[in-house]
């Protein structure tokens, strides 16, 4: 069944009115999902002109969807397949995705991505934690460039907090599941961040890189 705003597919109600909405198409979160739901609903966006952006997508289930969808690009370290139809106008003003440890690299580009996707101009500055806090004070003209910063971080999750005393611009922050024990699957780096003494940090739940990146793309634009 359709209407105007969006496609009953039983399994799914598919938001075909979310681009004009929201000025970007519903995105797709995988985990949970059959292939069969994959493709029907993917059948579903492109059909009605929507750009597609599927997350947590396993590298199999990527695999079977490209058979039926050839234009579909993957990024294995983000787990996101996405298939554009519509070239985006490349927004200038910068966002600095930032990561702590090269374990939260995977997060981080799932907001990369996701950004340009939608068309933002992105910069890295990946293994900046506050371990060796000498390599993030070493990219200060780099960070005070940027309209908005994504920070990713697991184990304590402290380097947002650094971040945001140091830049004038918003700051999204990101737990990541990485850490040892006591870091809980990332609550720790959660409740750190939440706690954050620097004004201008807003959070994100646990490795939503997604997420954070559709964040920045709304302060951005």
């Amino acid at each position: 069944m359709k209407n105007k705003y969006f496609c009953d597919l039983g399994f799914a109600k598919v938001d075909i009115d979310r681009l004009k909405r929201r000025g970007f198409s519903e995105a797709v979160y995988c985990p949970g999902k059959t292939r069969l739901h994959l493709k029907k609903i993917s059948q579903q966006l492109i059909k009605n002109g929507q750009d597609l952006l599927l997350t947590k997508l396993e590298k199999d289930n990527f695999t079977y969807l490209k058979k039926i969808f050839p234009k579909l690009k993957y990024n294995s370290l983000a787990k996101l397949g996405y298939f554009i139809q519509r070239r985006k106008t490349s927004v200038k003003n910068p966002v600095l995705v930032i990561s702590a440890g090269t374990s939260d690299i995977g997060v981080a580009e799932e907001a990369v991505v996701t950004l340009e996707v939608m068309g933002e101009c992105v910069t890295k500055l990946y293994d900046v934690g506050v371990a060796g806090v000498h390599r993030i004070m070493g990219n200060i003209e780099l960070l005070k460039k940027a309209r908005v910063i994504i920070v990713v971080a697991g184990m304590e999750g402290a380097l947002a907090s650094l971040v945001s005393g140091l830049v004038s611009c918003p700051v999204i922050a990101v737990p990541t599941s990485c850490g040892y024990g006591a870091n809980f699957g990332g609550l720790s780096a959660l409740l750190t961040m939440l706690n954050c003494c620097s004004p201008g940090v807003a959070v994100v739940n646990i490795d939503n890189g997604f997420g954070a990146g559709y964040f920045a793309h709304l302060i951005n634009k």
